[in-house]
């Protein structure tokens, strides 16, 4: 099992998520998430970010480029020099999918994103 759908089938049963729960607290379906955690379908950043974001996590745990699960660095320092510190999250995961090669899938993600943000009111 990649290491990316280990640990977000590891975090889901850790917060005691069914997939279900899981699928809807994103809006999406059980069906993908099952998918995802079964490696037939690889999830988008945007879907990793919206999955991170329900797991408490960071895509970068979830991609196994940290072992850190938390959000926040462990050191306290959020300063690396990095400019897309200053963007909110979600700004930050609308410019990482702003790219002239995204998929059909991750542009409906994207939409779906916009749609939750605009049912809820919240600022992107």
């Amino acid at each position: 099992m990649s290491v990316t759908a280990n640990r977000i089938k590891e975090l889901r049963t850790q917060k005691k998520l069914t997939q279900i729960e899981l699928a809807e607290t994103i809006n999406t379906s059980r069906v993908t998430i099952s998918r995802i955690e079964n490696e037939t379908r690889q999830p988008s950043y945007a879907m990793l970010s919206l999955i991170a974001d329900a797991l408490d996590t960071t895509v970068d745990y979830l991609q196994g480029k940290t072992d850190n699960a938390l959000k926040t660095p462990l050191n306290g320092s959020d300063d690396d020099g990095d400019e897309t510190d200053k963007l909110t999250p979600n700004q930050r995961r609308i410019a990482f999918s702003i790219d002239p090669d995204i998929s059909d899938e991750e542009r409906e993600d994207l939409i779906k994103l916009f749609e939750i943000a605009i049912k809820n009111r919240r600022r992107i």
